[in-house]
């Protein structure tokens, strides 16, 4: 199953990887457009990213996720309403949404900001 794996051991918090995501999807470095947050915790960082559980797939009324072959849950942005169930009963976290877009959003383990990360505290395992 593929997906992004995250050392927070490792994390500087320089906040690389959630600049290279939102750059790569939405054409602007905005921490808050990005898949994968770094916030501080206790002296360290804490690096929250989608484990691809597929959780959230049966709470979609619009039938708008899937979990492709390879384990990485997807967002059809044409099939989906916009509920945002997928934000509120996300028990991880991992969806995330912003007002200026019309759908949600999540990591899809693409493996861009484990290449912006200068302190190698992510890496996509398959």
């Amino acid at each position: 199953m593929k997906k992004l794996v995250a050392n927070s051991s490792k994390c500087t918090g320089c906040g690389a990887c959630e600049i290279a995501c939102s750059k790569a999807f939405y054409k602007e470095e905005n921490r808050e457009k990005s898949a994968i947050r770094v916030t501080a915790n206790d002296g360290g960082y804490n690096i929250s990213v989608c484990d691809q559980c597929g959780d959230c797939i049966w709470m979609c009324s619009a039938v708008a996720l899937s979990q492709a072959p390879n384990g990485v849950v997807r967002l059809n942005k044409k099939s989906c309403v916009g509920c945002l169930i997928c934000v509120g009963e996300c028990l991880r976290n991992f969806f995330f949404y912003n007002n200026d877009l019309p759908t949600p959003f999540k990591c899809s383990a693409c493996g861009i900001c484990a290449k912006a990360c200068p302190a190698d505290a992510l890496s996509i395992s398959e």
